[in-house]
């Protein structure tokens, strides 16, 4: 066997064997500390197996394996095409009663397959449950829907109440069939505003250096023109501190030009509009109208009704021998009775049915029973004049 098959068939591990030494100044001996060679052996590639045909990467290396998201089993390319070719077919792997098409089967994205389910699971339910913050009143609507949101991708994923979960999916799609549609325009749409914003920035960062570039070369050329006018202007015997204030001046205004047209281009307005290329077409995030949410109130166990005394206020100290000795007397005191209880008790049942008018009370009662006679006379009246058959009970 040659030296190579010999290095595919067997995998080269390492060998515990005598290290080599090296003898020092001293004459003593000592181990010389050899990078230790790679391991390889062909275990990831044997664990590579279609679970159908049994065949390993390690035996042929283009292999794809394949998965279904209906069950999420592995199986190669080959048997997809054997098993699946002619319509849809029972997943082949032992347990599992789902029934597969072909074109369902792709490559798997993540290694763990749980990653792999539950993103779709995500995405199948992002896809229903697209609603978006402008879409509700307050932001705890809209905090109460995320969470509902993730309760059911949460059951979905764990296998948790799925019917249930299931069940408020296929009802939510029903509900808001249109805002799910309108919702998947407008992401779509707001995707494609945002690659064009992308190229339209980065057109602009490629012309803005470009003429940066433009504008360099020019002021190198200005500055060598003007170098040259000084010497040529200095050769004819003018006046070197005039010539040199004159340059001053040239370069000093062609500096302040240039960077009045930095400033035209900096300005925020030209750009927004050069990118936007002047399209309307741009979502705006926040313009739709919301009613102001009310502050909570506190909580009132009794529900707004007031305790306030109408006809009398209670006094603090009321002199009357009756209660002036249980107020000193402790053992009445330590059963908790408390005589300010009795006073109120008192002046309530005192002053109780001040407020009732027992003669307009019954006024009102002798005048709702003349209207509902009167009633009664008419719609009696009514029945009368209309033609009415009459059966013989007998």
């Amino acid at each position: 066997m040659s030296r190579l098959a010999q290095g595919k068939s067997t995998p080269m591990v390492r060998r515990d064997g005598p290290r080599p030494t090296s003898e020092t100044p001293d004459g003593e001996l000592q181990t010389r500390h050899l990078p230790e060679p790679l391991e390889f052996t062909t275990d990831r590639l044997d664990a590579e197996i279609c679970p159908v045909c049994k065949t390993s990467r390690y035996m042929r290396p283009t292999m794809r394996l394949l998965i279904n998201p209906s069950c999420y089993h592995k199986m190669c390319e080959s048997c997809v095409d054997r098993i699946f070719s002619h319509g849809p077919a029972p997943c082949p792997s032992k347990g599992c009663d789902q029934t597969l098409r072909k074109n369902r089967f792709r490559q798997q994205t993540f290694e763990d397959i749980k990653v792999e389910r539950e993103v779709d699971i995500r995405k199948s339910v992002a896809q229903v449950f697209n609603r978006r913050e402008e879409d509700f009143e307050t932001l705890k609507d809209y905090n109460d829907y995320l969470n509902e949101v993730e309760d059911i991708t949460f059951n979905l994923i764990n296998g948790i109440d799925e019917e249930e979960a299931r069940k408020k999916l296929i009802e939510h799609k029903e509900l808001y069939e249109n805002e799910i549609r309108e919702n998947a325009s407008l992401a779509q749409k707001q995707q494609f505003d945002y690659v064009k914003l992308q190229k339209a920035e980065k057109e602009q960062a490629k012309q803005r250096r470009e003429a940066a570039r433009r504008e360099e070369a020019e002021e190198r050329r200005e500055t060598e023109a003007s170098r040259r006018d000084m010497l040529r202007r200095l050769e004819n015997g003018q006046d070197p501190e005039q010539v040199a204030k004159e340059r001053q001046q040239i370069q000093l205004k062609r500096r302040t030009d240039r960077r009045a047209a930095e400033q035209r281009q900096a300005d925020p307005q030209a750009a927004s509009q050069n990118i936007q290329g002047g399209s309307g077409d741009i979502v705006i995030k926040g313009l739709k109208t919301k009613a102001k949410a009310e502050p909570e109130k506190p909580v009132d166990p009794f529900d707004g009704l007031s305790f306030t005394r109408q006809y009398y206020a209670v006094q603090d100290l009321y002199v009357w021998s009756g209660i002036a000795q249980p107020r000193k007397d402790i053992l009445v005191g330590a059963g908790g009775y408390d005589v300010t209880t009795f006073t109120n008790r008192a002046l309530c049942e005192a002053f109780s049915g001040l407020g009732v008018m027992i003669a307009d009370e019954a006024m009102q009662r002798e005048r709702m029973a003349q209207e509902g006679t009167a009633v009664t006379t008419k719609d009696a009246s009514e029945v009368a004049a209309k033609d009415v058959k009459m059966e013989d009970p007998f």
